[in-house]
């Protein structure tokens, strides 16, 4: 029998809707839907364990998003012919559905939980990124599981001064805003997105926007809820609590934290002096008490910590290394560190470091993207590493991590949209974070701009960026620039934003609480601004200009286009004429095919190879106009005629007839030229009964008279 089936529809407005269904697949999962758009279909379920690992003080939740190549009719790609890894875009799309919905389980519920996503169906019109958290919430809203406040997510972009929410790969195109806004029927919880330069009134309106499609699409989650039968909250073992221990920790500890935390001290003298406390703390309860109550001590002890520092803050305006809540660390920049990369800079802010290298390349280095919902390459890339020794931490190294995708994907889109359309270059971008206490992916950024000039990119602006933080008791609040990475742990929101002088470039923006108000955003913003202004003019003081060349050692790329026709002739039988170029003038030669047209891409670092290659290609197409005269040399003597090669296009031969030579009947060629004469010939074109080029010689000498017949 087939089992009942509940149906939501989301009117989009426009025409479009989206479906949410529950009831026929996945039912032993605690919870599963299935979100349709087009013909785009996600099945989300939602499944946690009944019990906890009272070891365990944390939620263990797991968000899982994978595409199938069958949703798109497609094989993957690779010998075994079965998904591997998640992508990139996969990993960051379970980074923005994790984001949003971690914060709003209940603190003390620890059961291991997981979340999978998974693309069943690919409408090419239909990005099913967008539909990720709607899916995820409504998963968990058919379920049991402890989440109160639901959620969605969705794409907004502005098209000819208009909003659109979710729109198709092909409208993005034309957008000057790609956002994803997360949040629940309240307040925004998460936002992330690239723009082109737009202000920051702007960014506001595009967020309220979306904010309201997102009430609609969870208003239609409830509906579903109450048709499908909201189920009962499971009951959980909560996390053990003991007020008379967290009396006594707060009563040792508050004063003498508040006392840490207003002087200003830099990282690791705070953290010893912290640690000190709670050792000092430690030595007020037995062995007997901390072998029963040790975890309560610590927990208590965290809580305490993270109350004194926020009320520093609130109540005195003073942060944990002494600065004020609109003053940027120290920073100080250097470029061209590396002597032998294509371009390199240090950028150092207070105790954040990121060292950025350049890479240039031709179009065979472009980054090759393959999923089933895209396929393309990237011509501009950026990879961001952050090793355990920039924290001071040894720890195993186990691959890239989703944090290092997602910071480093934040840093490509600030910078992609300064990288001039014209650029010949595939261009590779490497962060190397060797300090982190606050926001490495903008010091990043920041590197990232300074080495793209040092490498003489032409970028079109420079572009800074700054992470913001909040804290508040609902009342009073304040908005921290240049966040350290304990006022991110401590704190409210984290929101980073780029940009150049005239406005944003991307943005990431984290909340932790519920009902962020629309003015501390907005304050938020502007206080950004004024930092990542004055952290641009630290970068242009280093370096004001893209240097105007690359560097000696860097390839020089050369473009040329030829017609489609004369691509088989510079590749050669079996590549031959390309390879042996290539090895005889030091260079990589790359041909792409383009609307019938061959564009050739040149690099080398040594200019009479490429001028070689130039030369190669100019003989290569060269072609003769009817009736001009070009210069010749004889290269061959043959008894009917001379082969000549035009001297302007060397290898591009052609037969000089024994009758073209000149107006006197001509019985020997070596009458009238030899081995390596130079002259004129004028070309006429082809002959209509050989078929082939002809040229002459006696065209372009003055005819004699003819001779009078004799009586």
């Amino acid at each position: 029998m087939i089992p009942q089936l509940f149906v939501e529809k989301i009117d989009l407005g426009d025409g479009r809707s989206i479906t949410i269904e529950t009831g026929r697949l996945a039912k032993q999962a605690d919870g599963s839907v299935v979100v349709r758009m087009g013909d785009t279909m996600i099945l989300a379920t939602a499944v946690s364990a009944r019990t906890s690992n009272p070891a365990v003080d944390f939620l263990p939740l797991t968000v899982d998003y994978r595409e199938k190549f069958a949703a798109a009719g497609r094989f993957p790609g690779g010998f075994f012919k079965r998904e591997a890894r998640p992508s990139d875009s996969e990993v960051l799309t379970m980074r923005l559905v994790d984001r949003v919905l971690r914060p709003l389980f209940p603190d003390d519920y620890h059961a291991e939980t997981q979340v999978m996503i998974q693309l069943m169906s690919h409408d090419e019109e239909v990005m099913p990124d967008a539909l990720a958290g709607l899916a995820a919430s409504a998963a968990l809203a058919v379920s049991d599981i402890p989440f109160y406040n639901l959620i969605s997510e969705v794409r907004v972009a502005r098209i000819d001064g208009k909003f659109v929410i979710n729109p198709s790969r092909t409208e993005l195109e034309k957008s000057d805003i790609d956002m994803m806004i997360g949040a629940s029927l309240d307040s925004v919880a998460m936002v992330e997105g690239e723009m082109k330069e737009i202000s920051e009134a702007e960014m506001v309106e595009a967020i309220k926007f979306a904010h309201e499609a997102i009430k609609v699409q969870i208003q239609a989650q409830l509906r579903l809820q109450a048709a499908f039968g909201k189920k009962e909250i499971r009951t959980y073992e909560g996390e053990k609590e003991n007020e008379e221990i967290y009396k006594k920790v707060k009563a040792a500890a508050y004063d003498k934290i508040y006392a840490i935390a207003k002087v200003g001290s830099a990282k690791h003298e705070r953290s010893a002096a912290f640690a000190e406390v709670k050792e000092e703390v430690k030595a007020l309860f037995t062995e007997e008490e901390l072998a029963a109550d040790g975890d309560l001590v610590s927990k208590y002890f965290y809580k305490t910590n993270k109350e004194a520092v926020r009320n520093v803050v609130l109540e005195l305006g003073v942060r944990l290394d002494g600065r004020k809540t609109t003053d940027i660390r120290p920073i100080w920049c250097e470029t061209d560190y590396l002597p032998r990369v294509h371009g390199s800079s240090l950028f150092t802010r207070g105790e954040t470091q990121a060292l950025a290298t350049v890479t240039l390349g031709t179009s065979r280095e472009a980054n090759q993207i393959d999923s089933p919902s895209e396929q393309g390459e990237e011509k501009f890339y950026l990879h961001y590493n952050f090793p355990p020794f920039s924290t001071g931490e040894a720890k195993p190294l186990r691959g890239t991590s989703r944090r290092e995708v997602g910071h480093g994907n934040l840093a490509q889109r600030a910078l992609k949209n300064m990288i001039p359309a014209d650029c010949p270059y595939t261009i590779r971008i490497v962060s190397e974070v060797l300090e982190s206490n606050g926001s490495s992916s903008m010091a990043t950024v920041c590197a990232g701009t300074m080495a793209l000039m040092d490498a003489g990119v032409q970028m079109v602006k420079p572009v800074s960026g700054i992470a913001m933080g909040l804290i508040t008791d609902g009342e009073k609040f304040a908005v921290l620039s240049d966040i350290l990475g304990d006022e991110d742990h401590l704190g409210d929101m984290d929101f980073k934003v780029t940009g150049t002088a005239d406005g944003i470039t991307a943005c990431q923006m984290d909340i932790k609480i519920d009902g962020l108000r629309y003015d501390i955003m907005e304050q938020a913003l502007g206080q950004a601004r004024e930092g990542r202004l004055h952290i641009l003019g630290k970068l242009t003081e280093t370096i004001a200009a893209p240097r105007a060349d690359v560097k000696a050692h860097a390839p020089k790329i050369i473009t040329r286009t030829i017609p489609g026709n004369f691509i088989g002739a510079l590749i050669g039988p079996g590549g031959k004429v390309i390879q042996e170029l290539q090895k005889a003038t030091g260079t990589t030669i790359v041909i792409n095919e383009v609307d019938e047209q061959g564009v050739i891409e040149i690099l080398g670092t040594d200019p009479a190879g490429i001028e070689a290659v130039l030369a190669k290609i100019k003989s290569i197409t060269f072609k003769p106009q009817m009736g001009e005269a070009y210069e010749v040399k004889v290269i061959k003597m043959l008894d009917f005629g001379a082969v000549v090669e035009y001297t302007a296009a060397p290898g591009n031969e052609v037969l000089l007839h024994v009758s073209e030579l000149a107006w006197e009947r001509t019985e020997n060629v070596a009458d009238v030229v030899n081995m390596g004469d130079v002259f004129e010939v004028k070309y006429l074109g082809v002959d209509p009964k050989t078929k082939k080029e002809k040229v002459s010689r006696k065209a372009l000498l003055q005819r004699p008279p003819r001779e009078e017949k004799k009586e």
